[in-house]
């Protein structure tokens, strides 16, 4: 069954230095780009990530030091990726854990600005998980009856996971075939956040999900204890998580409606740094 589209939508598949978003680098990306008309666009890079890869991370994709250090940077290349995808949902396999987190790292690191705003973001696995719990190749084999040669390279999973979700429309007639059901099936929670670190509740605010303030609201928490903010801004986060941290403080220094005039005036007074 092929997707119904409103507007192109961009699978994609990261291969990196590791399992860490704040640290890690890409060293492989692959874009498929599909349009309501049916029509593809595809492209691949090795990324050259400018830090070690770890051997033990080389001997699961393939990727070594030697096979990227004349490859572009992803400073090199970001203008061409975001042109790719700014038009478009995205859809991965595990992607709203990993690959769209790490992804806005490295737009944010040089300096491109990212977010979801916009966008709608379909992952495969958790619709995966949710109906068989398997892997990708055990995806792969289950509803394409396939074998997934070259595991681990980014376009072959790339690939793959497209062909798989075409494959989960025609298995389940329970999930409606439009990017906004795909991508509110295939969320775990309601992220403020790609990391998870501030999350929604039920009343569409924002609250903390780690730490001493976990389940607190980020605005009662940044009046309770000021300084919050400025350690997280200082510390190992994301830099997304710190950019929607940061629109959060910025945002309690607007004067709202309904405001006394002491609370307007002490709201301005922050903004400025006149306090």
């Amino acid at each position: 069954m092929d997707l119904k589209l409103s507007k192109p939508i961009v699978f994609f598949d990261l291969e990196t230095t590791g399992i860490n978003i704040s640290k890690d680098r890409i060293v492989e990306i692959s874009l498929l780009k599909i349009f309501p008309n049916g029509n593809k666009e595809s492209k691949t890079w090795l990324v050259n990530p400018e830090i070690e890869i770890p051997k033990e991370v080389s001997a699961i994709h393939g990727i070594t030091n030697e096979k990227v250090v004349t490859e572009p940077t992803f400073k090199e290349l970001a203008e061409t990726v975001n042109a790719m995808i700014s038009d478009s949902d995205l859809a991965g396999f595990n992607s709203n854990r990993f690959d769209i987190p790490l992804l806005a790292e490295e737009f944010l690191r040089v300096g491109v600005d990212f977010d979801m705003d916009n966008k709608r973001a379909i992952d495969v696995q958790v619709i995966f998980h949710k109906k068989e719990q398997r892997t990708l190749s055990a995806g792969y084999k289950f509803y394409c009856d396939k074998i997934l040669e070259d595991a681990h390279s980014a376009e072959a999973d790339t690939n793959a996971t497209y062909e798989i979700l075409k494959a989960q429309l025609d298995r389940y007639d329970d999930i409606e075939n439009s990017v906004e059901a795909l991508s509110a099936y295939s969320t775990h929670s309601k992220r403020a956040d790609f990391a998870g670190f501030i999350l929604f509740n039920d009343k569409e605010e924002e609250i903390f999900s780690f730490g001493k303030y976990k389940g607190r609201i980020v605005e009662d928490v940044f009046k309770e204890n000021p300084g919050y903010n400025a350690w997280i801004q200082n510390a190992d986060f994301p830099l997304y998580t710190k950019k929607v941290l940061k629109a959060i403080k910025e945002r309690m220094s607007i004067p709202k409606k309904g405001m006394s005039d002491a609370e307007k005036l002490n709201a301005l007074q922050q903004k400025f740094n006149l306090r």
